[in-house]
């Protein structure tokens, strides 16, 4: 039986215009760089979740615009 080896390329951090062998930093950066990921991951969620409730929000307005229709407004 004979094992097929896929060789894939050494992972590279790109920072600041600089790239880096990620292997090779010590291991309080790859937690550093870890954590930034997680940040990242964070951010594009709630940036998700915020696009959803404005896309609600938007549908219930109209839906409120289209039923106060048929209601009279207080005279000002």
């Amino acid at each position: 039986m004979t094992q097929s080896s896929t060789s894939r390329p050494d992972p590279v951090l790109t920072f600041e215009g600089k790239r880096y062998d990620l292997n090779s930093l010590p291991k309080e950066l790859k937690e550093l760089v870890r954590g930034m990921q997680v940040a990242d991951t964070q951010l594009k969620m709630h940036e998700d979740t915020l696009r959803v409730l404005a896309i609600g929000r938007q549908t219930m307005a109209r839906e409120l615009n289209e039923k106060l229709k048929d209601v009279k407004p207080l005279e000002q």
